[in-house]
Order: structure tokens, then sequence, then C-alpha cells
């Protein structure tokens, strides 16, 4: 009996131990206890609004505001197909005219017709037909392009006062900001996605433009040149592209921002072509490995390997090894974001430039030069920006002009090269002065490079030098 007894005991004392083990341990607030567990769990009314709008925020304002704006681009071309039997056989060369047509959307910015679109859209248009989301046809007429930034200013004879859209500043547009995109895809009217700001100052190391507005909102072939806007229904943006493989919309859109596309606007009305100021810096952006190469501490900003020539960079001082850190009041971090502040500049506008030197930091101010005066050179050979009358003249978009040589081995040849026109390297387009830097920055100086050019007569030649 008493072994019963004690046996009893120890099985009732070791069932206290083990509950207030498991008390003290492990429940509610024990030291094992699930609320210890590093994972923060959500709110129970978490999941009833995931993938919901905000409460309170409504679309249909803004979108009501923008689908009037945002119109139906059409773009008619033609060109001469050849037939090679008639030839053959009859001898007959005249080709025939075979119509293109290209669609788009636009965006009107003014009551009295003007329309501001994708380069690309209107790109070798014969014709240009707007359609409004009245369902009114009219006739365009192409005011002026930047094929730089992939924009283009229509203007259209309305019998009436047409809705506009109101620019926001770009610059102002948040990182998750709710946004919607207006177009026309796939030829249909009208049509509203919505998403936010995934990315601001994105470089897609394009040639042209370096800092578009990343969103998630549907984009697909057609709305090139549509409007990208805030919750208020205005202008953040000018959608231009895609990042897809299939050539429909994955996942990602990008936009002119609004900034870039107003200044743009502006200077082809006041100018007639598009004035571009320039800081006179090359370079790149910091990062760790890059920081590391260069045996410095900083790991943002934008570092200087070289001030061009009697640029308003090298007025003020700057010199390599400056890392600018701030343009007037805009930190920057990344080239896209210092591109993209200078691409809203003109020339003589004076710039405020933060930068590092020696561990300190220093602010001037930089008076930006006009693009068609700034060189570059490589090889021995300096490099300049063409004008319109050369583009004109050799029905091209872009390109440099050789305006010096230097290079004892061209030096045969100088007659022959120098005012010759370099329309590519190594199959890269030599969009300008600035993008041909940045392609040059990449070859070492005794690498061979292969150059298509068009001589003073117009042939088209290609070297290796």
């Amino acid at each position: 009996m008493k072994k019963f007894s004690s046996l009893f005991l120890v099985s009732l004392l070791s069932g206290a131990t083990t509950l207030g083990g498991y008390k003290l341990l492990i429940d509610n607030d024990g030291f094992f206890s699930k609320q210890k567990n590093v994972v923060t769990l959500a709110p129970e009314n978490y999941a009833k609004n995931v993938g919901l709008v905000p409460e309170g925020l409504d679309f249909t304002e803004a979108a009501d505001k923008t689908i009037h704006t945002v119109v139906h681009v059409k773009n008619v071309s033609y060109r001469t197909v050849s037939n090679p039997m008639m030839e053959f056989f009859y001898g007959y060369s005249g080709g025939q005219q075979q119509e293109q047509v290209g669609t788009g959307s636009g965006v009107i910015i003014s009551e009295d017709g003007y329309i501001v679109t994708n380069n690309h859209v209107v790109k070798d248009a014969s014709d240009i037909e707007i359609t409004l989301n009245n369902k009114k046809t009219y006739k365009a007429k192409l005011v002026g392009t930047d094929s730089k930034m992939d924009i283009a200013l229509l203007k259209i004879n309305a019998d009436e006062k047409l809705p506009y859209s109101v620019f926001a500043d770009s610059d102002n547009a948040r990182v998750g900001e709710w946004v919607l995109a207006v177009g026309n895809p796939y030829n249909l009217t009208s049509t509203v996605t919505a998403g936010i700001v995934s990315a601001k100052a994105r470089n897609l190391d394009t040639n042209g433009i370096q800092s578009f507005i990343q969103t998630d909102a549907a984009v697909n072939p057609g709305n090139s040149g549509g409007a990208l806007v805030n919750t208020r229904g205005e202008l953040i943006g000018i959608n231009t592209m895609i990042s897809s493989q299939t050539g429909s919309y994955v996942g990602y859109s990008f936009a002119v921002p609004s900034n870039i596309a107003r200044k743009i606007i502006e200077d082809i009305m006041e100018f007639g072509n598009v004035q571009r100021g320039i800081l006179g810096v090359e370079g790149g952006e910091l990062n760790s490995s890059a920081s590391k190469e260069l045996g410095i501490k900083e790991t943002q900003g934008f570092y200087i390997k070289k001030v061009t020539k009697n640029s308003g960079a090298e007025k003020a001082g700057l010199t390599k090894g400056d890392i600018i850190v701030k343009l007037d009041n805009q930190n920057i971090t990344t080239y896209a974001e210092l591109s993209g502040f200078i691409n809203t500049k003109r020339p003589n506008d004076k710039v405020q430039v933060s930068y590092i030197r020696d561990n300190k930091t220093y602010t001037v101010p930089v008076v930006l030069n006009k693009n068609e005066f700034v060189t570059t050179e490589f090889k021995g050979i300096e490099l300049e920006n063409i004008d319109a009358t050369d583009k004109k003249k050799f029905n091209i978009d872009s390109g440099v002009r050789i305006k010096e040589i230097n290079n004892d081995n061209l030096k045969p040849y100088y007659d022959e090269l120098k005012g010759t026109i370099i329309l590519s390297i190594d199959n890269m387009k030599t969009t300008d002065v600035e993008t041909t830097s940045r392609i040059l920055e990449k070859k070492d100086e005794n690498q061979s490079v292969s150059i298509e050019m068009i001589n003073k007569i117009g042939q088209r030649i290609r070297i290796i030098i």
C-alpha cells in the first residue's frame, strides 16, 4: 500500500511539474510561447483588405478627367515595294506604293488642340489622324519632335474648345503612389488601368532617355504616347515602352517624366527645337564594387572621371575624382537622376552643384553649356554634335561630326575624315556627343573599334581604327 501511495505521489508531482513547465515556458507569455515568434502576425482584418485600394481612394474622378483628354493617333506612311520578276523580265523598276498604318495614343495639353505623343508613334508619317474620345476625327500637323527623348508635339484645328490634361511635377511623384495609365491599346478606345509607381529615375541603358518612371499599371501596344496620371488626374508621365519579351505587358511599363516632356514641348513651341543644356562631366554612378575599385568610401553619387574642356563644370572648378551628390535641392545617387534633372534645364541655366572632395562637401554654381558646343575625344579624334542642317542634308536623325584629328596614324586621311559624320561605333548608335562619350567610356584606347560614317558627299563607309 505504501509503495502504491509513493508511486501515486511521484506521478502526481511529475504531472504538476510538466504542467507548470508548459505554463512557464510555452503557454501564453512563456519563454518559448508563440507570442515570442520573430514573425509578426498581421491583424485579423488584414486579409479582408489584401489587394484592395485603401478606403476612401476613388479613381473614377481621375479616370473621367483623363479619358476625354487622351486621343487615338493613326500614323499613315507609304513605302515603295519593288517586284523583282517584273524588273527581270520587263525592265520595270517603278515599284508600287504600299500603305503602312501604325497606331498609338496622345494627350491633349491645351484647349486649342496641341497634343503630345511619342516620337516613335508618328515617325516617318505621311499623314497623321487624330480621333477624340467623342469619335470626332481630325488631321494633325507635326509641330516638332525630339527623337532622343521620344517626344513629339502635334496640333489639330478643332471646331470647339477641347478638354486637356494639366502637368504635375513629376519630381513629387512617390514610389508606391497610385497612378492610372490611359491609352488606346490594341486599337481599343480610352482604356484605363491602375497601378503604383514602382520606381523613379529608372535607367534602361537606352541611348536617349535615362530617367523613366516605372509603373506596374498595365500598358500594351497602342498605349505609347498615352497619359500616366496621379489620383487627381494630373499628368506625371507619357507612357513610352514596356519591358517584355513577347511585346505585350508582363509586369512593368515605363513613362517619360512630365517635367522632361513639358520642357521639350515648351522648347519646341518657343524655339522650334529642343534647347539641351550640358553639365560637362563624364563618369558613372557609385556602388559598393565601383567604390572599392576606386578606393573611396562613398557608395552613392556620381563619380567624375573626366571634365569637358571649356564647359560650365570646368569653369566652376569641378575636377576628376569629385563626387556629385546633389543638384539644387535634388539628391543624386545615380546617373539616371543626374541625367533626368539636367534634361529639364536649358543652356545658360545655373545649377547649384554639391560635391564631395577629400571628405568635405562643397557647393558651386555651374552654368550649363549648349549641347552643340560640347566636344569629346577618342583615339585622337575630336567629336562634336551635328545640327539640324546636317540632319536634313544627309537625311539622318543623329550622329557626331569629326571636328579635328590629332591622331598621327590618321593624318594622311585628314582631308577625307574631317567633317565626316559618325553614325555608329561597334553598331551602337551615336545619338550625340553625350551618348557617344558613354559608349567610348567602355572602350579601351588600345581596343579596335568599327566605325560607320557618312562622308561629306553622302557616301556611307565603315572603317576600323
